[in-house]
């Protein structure tokens, strides 16, 4: 093993990351907004649903603007992984294309 190797090996830490069954559970959304100050990234992840005027952030994420980086590096290396195995994700302008929920007629309670 080169000393590289050794160095990286003995400064790798091992984490016991624990998921709850409520987060596990997830949150659906279908639209994001971006914002940032000089010291975080905040991505509110909001879910809009069909007849309703107003949405609800489902959650909110506080990053620091390296971690941003990395993930946004982490994904697009996943979405490279993603489109290599199930073909290419056709992109639309979210400014051209509004959020469509099937058609067909609106159901009455």
């Amino acid at each position: 093993m080169a000393a590289k190797e050794k160095k990286a090996a003995r400064n790798e830490v091992q984490r016991n990351i624990e998921l709850s069954e409520e987060v596990a559970e997830g949150q659906y959304a279908n639209l994001v907004m971006i914002t940032h100050s000089p010291e975080e990234f905040i991505l509110d992840f909001i879910r809009i649903m069909p007849g309703i005027s107003s949405a609800r952030v489902k959650s909110r994420i506080i990053i620091t603007p390296q971690h941003t980086k990395r993930f946004l590096r982490a994904l697009r290396d996943n979405i490279g992984r993603y489109e290599k195995a199930f073909g290419i994700i056709p992109e639309r302008s979210a400014r051209d294309q509004p959020i469509q929920f099937g058609g067909g007629t609106v159901g009455e309670a």
